[in-house]
């Protein structure tokens, strides 16, 4: 039977930016689907009812669950200096046996099972002293053991997570920036490291992870987000296309031509090169051809996964697009994004916006912040 498990992912796991190694091991280690994703920011309500129903538990061990207690009391609770949220991460992961894939592969809070098989393993801390008592305890996760708890405790977030999206906001201090990053379909065909490497190899820009979601773009989405493409290749085609054009021509006739001399061919031909180029990109994002897919269909037509975030901080653009690499990953620097999990051009692994004028329309396009979790968290609980 298919389950909805859940994974937080807790503020300190953020801030330490262990987030893309904590994802790659649910994505790379279960053959479950990440259906789901929405940063938030817990209030007081919710720490103390989530806190609440750990305790109240009956099916564990109590002394973990006061070790819980009082990890989610002091770890989630805004501050108290300024009432200012911690970052927090849903993750919703769907599939047979669900709820008890995600327990294995994120392991006991006591690391008991020792050699980093699992997540708390890994990213966790349990420090107990001679006298038994416990120094220091981070889980990196919380997770749900059994499927009363998952729903009890998803009714809880559902209560609270409708408000958040886009957390602990430092925008429109002096030269901070936001920009969008879109894990491209590429990453998600198959259950793998990538997407997890990716933000992993993006924690190094030092920026700050202030929204994520899990989506999957419509056709009508894609034709306004890549819409600026086709005037863009259009005007540029004469000038790559050239040569390329004069060499399938030089081949098929047997003699040489030069690029200047097919240049009034490749100005007449752009527009349908632009048009094509762009069928190719909006069927890659979602699934589905533009031109196969009628006007009044397009808005909800979507077959192919992303992830976007919201990486925020001074010079975000250039930053992260330094780190992805060129567009093309035969010409993006070794270690880059791109040159390491990119294919060609167009499946290259990543987009990112190239200032933060065009990220805040791209933002807007995909409704970053909007809630696409609540519909599954209601539609599960109510089952």
């Amino acid at each position: 039977m298919k389950e909805i498990a859940y994974v937080l992912v807790n503020p300190y796991t953020i801030r330490k930016s262990r987030l893309g190694g904590v994802l790659a091991r649910y994505l790379s280690r279960t053959d479950l689907k990440l259906v789901a994703a929405r940063m938030f920011g817990a209030s007081q309500g919710l720490v103390e009812d989530y806190a609440r129903a750990v305790v109240e538990r009956t099916d564990s061990t109590p002394h973990i669950d006061t070790l819980l207690d009082a990890y989610i009391r002091k770890e989630y609770a805004p501050k108290k200096e300024t009432g200012r949220p911690h970052r927090a991460l849903c993750l919703l992961f769907e599939g047979e046996d669900a709820i008890r894939k995600i327990w294995e592969c994120t392991g006991s809070v006591t690391l008991r099972w020792g050699g980093g098989q699992t997540v708390r393993e890994t990213f966790g801390d349990y420090i107990a002293e001679d006298d038994g008592s416990v120094s220091y305890f981070e889980p990196a996760v919380l997770v749900a053991p059994t499927r009363s708890f998952a729903v009890k405790t998803l009714k809880i977030l559902l209560d609270h997570i409708e408000d958040s999206g886009i957390v602990n906001s430092h925008f429109g201090e002096p030269g901070v920036e936001r920009t969008l990053v879109m894990l491209k379909p590429d990453n998600f065909q198959r259950p793998s490291l990538r997407a997890g490497n990716i933000i992993d190899l993006l924690s190094s820009s030092g920026l700050h992870i202030v929204c994520v979601k899990k989506f999957a773009m419509t056709v009508a989405q894609a034709e306004k987000f890549y819409g600026p493409v086709v005037q863009s290749l259009t005007e540029k085609f004469p000038g790559f296309g050239a040569g390329r054009v004069a060499g399938a021509v030089s081949r098929e006739l047997g003699f040489d031509v030069s690029p200047d001399a097919v240049r009034p061919l490749c100005e007449a031909i752009a527009p349908e090169f632009a048009k094509n180029q762009f069928e190719d990109i909006v069927e890659f994002m979602t699934g589905f051809r533009p031109s196969a897919v009628p006007e009044e269909e397009k808005a909800t037509r979507a077959g192919a996964e992303c992830l976007a975030l919201i990486y925020e901080g001074a010079n975000a653009v250039a930053k992260i697009r330094d780190i992805l690499g060129a567009t093309d990953p035969n010409k993006a620097r070794p270690g880059s994004v791109r040159r390491e999990f990119g294919t060609n051009i167009m499946v290259n692994a990543a987009h990112a916006s190239d200032s933060p004028e065009n990220a805040k329309r791209e933002m807007d396009i995909i409704d970053i912040a909007g809630d696409n979790m609540s519909p599954i968290l209601r539609k599960y609980c109510n089952e």
